[in-house]
């Protein structure tokens, strides 16, 4: 688990809560918010509906939650942008929470979601994605991530899982041991940083799913060390092949680490990643990593969702642990490019 100290302070952590349709988000949400666990949470909730935005942007005192029913967020600039809004007036009175969940509708894609919180400054500024949490049907996905209807491009539930930062795997008194174990080798073939849990009824130890800080750099090195990554070399996972009901799933979800010994230089990095990221960001969900800069003693945090990303500098490096380390997750990577872009980035 991440220490205390490590979480950024005056910043009000945002945890989005997604999964498929009949995951199980509303059990768990409904477990989060009547746990004794000392946190005072705000929750943003966002489900279909055909009703006016100014009447559905509604405070609930009791609950302190709001219900986005104007649309998907993911799919409505205009949703996001009500998201943006709510969360301008959660941050007026951010002293009366200590944590913000935004549950999305069992069709949503998260990335865009995330995408929101980088896209306006004077929020980027208050909040700190804490972790995408994906929700996973133990008895029910098979037939979603397989589901010989798609193509895999455009389905939801394979996205839902590539984004995680954790995966609960709920309803297990549903499934058995043998079934459970499959299914799971198959979630670690889509996400292998993503810690997986089990749960019945939505019951998890909170810990695990609150205050990760899944976005930090920290937590992508814990994750490799804890799940035996080698973040220098390709990975057998990085092309998947799933067979399954006469189906071939999505083989272009992968994952691409890197490291690098030498620092880079800030404006070539920003430069190249900016380039990079508008032309390929549609198909990489996740861009993640701890960077080494050239005359800086800091080290930097890149994070990303598609296109826009945030590169910013945090705590001194550890005389020991100075090198670069970068994660890349999405689709039709190309290994030796990004691998040739960013090292033309590195001090000469």
């Amino acid at each position: 688990m991440m220490n205390v100290h490590e979480i950024p302070k005056d910043k009000l952590p945002i945890t989005i809560l997604t999964g498929f349709l009949g995951s199980g988000k509303t059990t768990l949400l409904n477990y989060i918010l009547t746990e004794k666990h000392g946190y005072r949470i705000a929750v943003i909730e966002n489900e279909f509906g055909e009703v006016d935005v100014d009447s559905d942007l509604v405070l609930a005192s009791d609950e302190e939650i709001y219900q986005m029913q104007n649309g998907c967020i993911c799919c409505f600039v205009d949703v996001r942008n009500d998201l943006i809004d709510v969360m301008k007036k959660l941050l007026a009175q951010k002293d009366k929470f200590d944590h913000i969940i935004v549950e999305t509708s069992g069709l949503a894609d998260p990335t865009p979601v995330a995408t929101a919180f980088f896209a306006d400054r004077s929020v980027a500024d208050e909040v700190n994605l804490d972790a995408i949490v994906t929700l996973v049907d133990a008895k029910h996905i098979d037939q979603h991530l397989y589901d010989p209807v798609l193509d895999g491009r455009d389905n939801q539930a394979v996205d839902q899982i590539v984004a995680a930062d954790r995966i609960i795997v709920n309803k297990v008194d549903l499934a058995n041991e043998t079934g459970l174990a499959k299914l799971e080798g198959d979630l670690r073939g889509l996400n292998q940083t993503a810690e997986i849990l089990r749960s019945e009824f939505g019951v998890v130890d909170l810990d695990n799913i609150l205050n990760v800080n899944g976005f930090q750099p920290s937590y992508v090195k814990e994750r490799a060390e804890i799940l035996q990554i080698d973040m220098t070399a390709e990975s057998d996972h990085e092309h998947h092949h799933h067979h399954h009901h006469g189906h071939l799933h999505d083989e272009t979800v992968s994952s691409i680490s890197l490291t690098f010994e030498q620092p880079f230089v800030l404006d070539k990095l920003h430069a190249v990643l900016t380039a990079y990221l508008d032309e390929k960001g549609p198909a990489i969900f996740r861009t993640k990593g701890i960077l080494s800069m050239a005359g800086d003693d800091r080290f930097y945090v890149l994070q990303a969702v598609h296109q826009l990303f945030d590169l910013r500098p945090d705590h001194p490096w550890q005389d020991d642990q100075r090198r670069s380390k970068i994660v890349f997750i999405g689709r039709d990577l190309d290994r030796d490019e990004i691998e040739r872009k960013l090292s033309s980035c590195l001090v000469d």
